[in-house]
């Protein structure tokens, strides 16, 4: 009988101490202490990572880093075989010179010879058409006599207004050459330079996007391909780890919500060196509730909502690695 009672006795105890621990959730948890000393976080070192691959398709034949390697922003990574993209910067050259050349063609307009060209021809058109006007004439007086046909008479008038309209033809080709070119021609020249040098840029882009350059400071996780390998745009040949900047990812308690903000300084500390904190601030604090369901009814339900973090240590170090726990002080005065 005294054996049961001792069993009651424990399991109200153990029942009692059960109870306490979880209605206490702030405290159990670590987000909140008791009294008025400094807010204390549990967090993690964010895991940020970075796939890289090329832009464009090729054939792979460099890759320079092995994992483990450190690099920094803007290291050329690996290389594509970039001689289909070299013919394509030439022939895209090429073609910005020949529409270069279009255009300077029409701006200039006609050369002096041309002009003189169609200055002899007007003459000659002219010389034509006096003579053609004489022959009429005769034509004419003969006929007035009776001494030539009525159809030599029409040939000679057909034979004038042939060299008067070839003489209109010669002035009004003249009068082009003089002209110039069009605008609407010269307009149509800048576009098609404009269009073809718009090529070339992206050929020169296609060029450049056969060399994979680090995005920023890192360490090479993953080496995926290797030299041989068709990649594609999808493909991905490293996996960085970023080392800058390092955010920390903790929460916060409702309660305690109102303690934190933006900008707010605050420590940051590892297991493995207790006693040389990090200088951080916060960065970000998520208007969203995570962990309790959307709609809240009582304010016993509010008491359990935390709200993410997102801290930026100000000088991180080596020591500092990806996915790693952290404690966050909080000041009382924050």
């Amino acid at each position: 009988m005294r054996t049961r009672i001792r069993i009651a006795v424990l399991v109200l105890i153990a029942a009692a101490v059960a109870a306490a621990w979880w209605f206490d959730l702030p405290g159990r948890l670590g987000w909140r202490e008791a009294g008025d000393g400094p807010l204390t976080l549990y967090g993690n070192v964010d895991i940020r990572q970075a796939e890289l691959g090329f832009r464009v398709s090729g054939r792979l034949v460099e890759m320079k880093l092995e994992e483990g390697e450190a690099v920094t922003e803007g290291q050329v990574l690996a290389r594509l075989d970039d001689r289909p993209f070299q013919d394509s910067v030439a022939a895209a050259r090429a073609d910005v010179a020949a529409r270069q050349a279009d255009l300077d063609k029409l701006i200039a307009g006609p050369r002096a010879a041309e002009i003189a060209q169609g200055r002899a021809t007007v003459a000659e058109r002219e010389a034509d058409l006096e003579n053609a006007k004489l022959a009429f004439a005769r034509a004419q007086e003969l006929r007035q006599k009776g001494n030539t046909p009525q159809s030599a008479l029409d040939q000679a008038q057909a034979d004038r207004d042939m060299a008067q309209a070839r003489l209109d033809s010669a002035c009004q080709a003249l009068a082009l050459l003089l002209e110039g070119s069009r605008a609407e021609d010269i307009a149509a020249g800048r576009a098609n330079l404009a269009a073809a040098q718009a090529d070339l840029a992206t050929a020169e882009t296609s060029l450049a996007d056969a060399t994979l350059k680090a995005s920023a400071d890192g360490i090479i996780l993953s080496r995926v391909a290797e030299p041989g390998a068709i990649m594609a745009p999808s493909s991905v040949a490293y996996v960085l780890s970023l080392t800058r900047p390092v955010w920390i990812r903790a929460y916060v308690a409702e309660p305690d919500l109102g303690r934190v903000h933006p900008g707010l300084e605050v420590e940051v500390v590892t297991d493995t060196r207790p006693d040389r904190p990090y200088r951080a601030r916060v960065g970000f604090v998520s208007p969203v509730a995570e962990f309790t369901p959307k709609t809240v009814q009582t304010p016993e339900l509010r008491t359990d909502l935390v709200y993410r973090l997102r801290i930026i240590v100000d000088e991180p170090d080596p020591a500092l690695r990806q996915g790693m726990p952290v404690t966050v002080r909080v000041p009382r005065e924050g």
